[in-house]
């Protein structure tokens, strides 16, 4: 498998590693785009979110909150934002799910946010369209 991602957990390449368990790690990207900003994945190769089972998002979710407070408790962060995309319609460029992890700072100047264009349907078209009840 031709995986970058399946190439850190392996070792087969090198990462800046926060953490990692038997079924999870957490590591650094090396490039500079905010301060602390980590990729937490799944050691299990799954695409994306909708592939992933119950019990390997637990393990995932987990880390995520372990880390997180982690960075509030310990390192001076005051927030975090988790961060994921899942599909290529939403912008996931790496087919192995993982979530980011950007801790927070108070008035930090970060724009996690994402510039949303606005809705295109009516609401109430969109709720009849995905509710689940």
């Amino acid at each position: 498998m031709d995986c970058i991602f399946c190439k850190v957990v392996s070792g087969e390449r090198p990462c800046m590693k926060v953490y990692e368990d038997e079924h999870t790690m957490v590591f650094m990207p090396k490039h500079k785009d905010v301060d602390g900003h980590m990729i937490a994945m799944t050691k299990k190769h799954v695409e994306n979110i909708m592939d992933c089972d119950e019990d390997t998002l637990a393990k995932l979710m987990n880390t995520v909150k372990k880390v997180s407070n982690h960075c509030v408790d310990n390192c001076g962060f005051s927030g975090i934002n988790l961060i994921g995309t899942n599909g290529k319609s939403a912008d996931q460029t790496v087919p192995h799910f993982h979530l980011h992890i950007v801790p927070r700072k108070e008035n930090d100047g970060v724009e996690a946010w994402p510039n949303l264009c606005g809705a295109k349907d009516e609401i109430e078209t969109v709720y009849e369209q995905i509710k689940m009840i």
